[in-house]
């Protein structure tokens, strides 16, 4: 707390993983470790999609920007998680915080609307064979990337405007290891029901609705492959779901 009183207002702590310090070294090489693969795995997938031109499908566009998504999703939290695991005063400035909070729920939110988006594909891939490369369409597809951007665009604007010009306590301490909304809303000094309503109302729609979304979808796609009269169709129909099925999970 002492420290705290004399923390510039444009500044945050950050607790990070632990206060332990004899697991500093075990969470700094194990996160990194966790970057390292994600990050190299994900770029290496984005390269092979582009240069393989059997790859240059709908399914494999979206898995790209997934993959885009996943790294930029890591590259805003994890660094700056492993600079305060080496270094004793664990300082953001409030700048870098909203910045980081901004990107990471950009990232967040896009990746709910790919997800969705993949589900479609997969819906009309197996309900609609015969209208899929009309109906699934280049343009189609970089519309419906492009509004899975833009909606995690403006959700971000909200999230993060709506938090930022809040008013904070004399206290800095964010019990995190990184700039998310409800640490930040817990050290604000004015009352914040309506804020947290409406950032869980936008959370919640964006959740709520990719998720019932990718569960018709499926549940439309799950009754179409069991109608299936052959074993072989049956199997590969699931194949073509495996991808995204998996970046579900």
């Amino acid at each position: 707390m002492v420290e705290d009183n004399y923390m510039s207002p444009s500044e945050f702590i950050l607790l990070g993983f632990t206060n332990r310090e004899d697991l500093w070294v075990m969470c700094f090489v194990l996160f990194l470790a966790i970057y390292v693969v994600t990050f190299i795995g994900n770029l290496q997938l984005i390269a092979l999609i582009r240069m393989d031109s059997c790859l240059h499908t709908p399914m494999y566009f979206f898995l790209s920007h997934l993959s885009l998504l996943d790294v930029c999703y890591s590259s805003t939290i994890i660094p700056q998680a492993l600079l305060d695991v080496l270094v004793e005063k664990k300082v953001i400035s409030f700048i870098r915080c909203a910045t980081q909070l901004f990107c990471f729920a950009t990232c967040a939110t896009t990746e709910c609307y790919v997800l969705a988006a993949m589900a479609y594909d997969r819906y009309m891939a197996i309900c609609n064979p015969l209208f899929y490369s009309m109906v699934m369409s280049q343009r189609l597809c970089i519309g419906m990337l492009a509004g899975a951007y833009l909606a995690g665009l403006i959700s971000s604007t909200i999230h993060t405007v709506s938090i930022s010009h809040l008013p904070f306590c004399w206290s800095k301490t964010i019990n995190h290891f990184f700039c998310d909304g409800p640490p930040l809303l817990a050290l604000s000094c004015s009352d914040t029901p309506a804020i947290e309503v409406m950032v869980a109302a936008v959370v919640g729609f964006k959740v709520l609705s990719t998720t019932v979304f990718i569960l018709i979808s499926y549940f439309l796609v799950l009754s179409i492959v069991m109608r299936m009269r052959s074993v072989v169709g049956q199997r590969k129909a699931f194949s073509t779901c495996a991808s995204h099925f998996i970046s579900i999970v």
